[in-house]
């Protein structure tokens, strides 16, 4: 998978099937490229079977459960 994006990458995905690998690869990815942990990129379901991913910067916090 190749995308390029500054700092967000929006995917639809059809194929229920692999909608876990395909998340995991693009987190994988864009975290890869912006030389951060995968924890630091946010996954949105902005829309139906459509997902935004987005790196959090710096000063945005991790929510806590």
């Amino acid at each position: 998978m190749t995308f390029d994006a500054t700092d967000s990458v929006t995917l639809k995905i059809w194929d229920k099937a692999t909608l876990h690998h395909t998340l995991d690869s693009a987190i994988s990815d864009l975290s890869a490229r912006h030389n951060t942990t995968t924890c630091r990129v946010a996954v949105t379901c902005s829309g139906p079977n459509t997902f935004t991913l987005s790196v959090r910067g710096e000063d945005k916090a991790l929510v806590g459960a």
